[in-house]
């Protein structure tokens, strides 16, 4: 019987002590196939798998601007088998417009890292009576109200970039919320909307193929990878937005897993065909520390919630 009882402990701390990974980590990617995320996750996810030894299942869980997807990281086993795509909108914008969100941001996560950085795009329709920033801010002037301006949800990060630039334009518009980049575009495409605000990579394809105009970066200056379109701080002046991509873990996960998540992240996103599939996607490849990661969560947290008092956003 002891030895029966000692096989059993045994056979538990060796099943204990086996190194991580020893099975498939999910990433749960909070937004549809073809966004950024879902783009940025599913190039370094056969590389994290090649390096970890076991398989990365990149899972779209969309919905509600990204807090759905978020909340099930957040109440996930923090055991280093369910991490997160996190950026700038669900993590330090929402928790200021949204009135249900089901996650504290700075309290139920363990950040792991940022891994890259962009700029947003305003988009057009080819269709649409205005073919500049400036021509659009014209009609929208003239016509109150009328301009149809598309973004990835009510309260989300484009949102609040747009509202931030109907503030300093001095237009009014309407707002018109998607689930996601693939359902803006086909909208844009037919015409449901006159514009659009979102992140480069999505709608990168069809600005090449001539299907949406690219009005404008929100990058401060012109970016080199679209020399000739204007920053819309050309137009209006003083308007500037960006954001960021990374990941995070159910908070508790432990030290030494969230630290071999980071290198092995950073180590992927510096591959040459990754870095440059990002940088043609319009983004800044970012490798640094999860302490980095929490700082730039805590500003942006602080830096979004004075935003949205200063342009009077109420909470949705």
């Amino acid at each position: 019987m002891k030895s029966l009882l000692f096989l059993v402990l045994l056979c538990a701390g060796l099943a204990h002590a086996q190194p991580y990974p020893s099975k498939p980590i999910r990433l749960i990617v909070p937004f549809p196939p073809g966004n950024t995320m879902d783009i940025m996750s599913r190039l370094i996810g056969p590389k994290l798998a090649e390096r970890l030894g076991q398989q990365i299942v990149v899972e779209n869980r969309p919905g509600a601007s990204g807090m759905l997807g978020l909340d099930l990281v957040a109440k996930a086993a923090p055991d280093g088998y369910t991490i997160g795509a996190g950026q700038g909108g669900n993590l330090t914008v929402l928790p200021h417009t949204s009135k249900n969100i089901p996650y504290d941001p700075l309290k139920d996560f363990a950040p792991i890292a940022v891994s890259t950085t962009n700029y947003l795009g305003l988009f057009a329709n080819p269709g649409a009576p205005f073919k500049s920033v400036g021509e659009m801010v014209a009609y929208a002037k003239a016509n109150p109200g009328r301009l149809t301006v598309a973004t990835n949800g009510e309260g989300g990060f484009p949102h609040l970039a747009f509202e931030h630039f109907r503030a300093l334009a001095g237009i009014t518009y309407t707002h018109v919320p998607y689930k996601g980049s693939a359902a803006i575009s086909s909208d844009l495409i037919g015409g449901q909307v006159h514009a659009a605000i979102d992140g480069i990579t999505g709608l990168t394809p069809l600005v090449r193929a001539g299907k949406v105009r690219l009005l404008a970066v929100t990058n401060k200056t012109r970016v080199d990878l679209w020399p000739e379109t204007p920053a819309a701080a050309e137009d209006v002046p003083g308007y500037e937005s960006g954001g960021w991509f990374g990941y995070v873990a159910p908070a508790a996960t432990p030290r030494e897993i969230v630290m071999k998540l980071n290198d092995e992240i950073n180590r992927a996103m510096k591959q040459p065909d990754v870095a440059e599939k990002l940088h043609a996607a319009g983004l800044i490849v970012v490798t640094e520390t999860p302490e980095h990661d929490a700082g730039v969560i805590r500003a942006d947290y602080a830096k979004y919630g004075k935003l949205v008092r200063d342009i009077g956003f109420k909470p949705q």
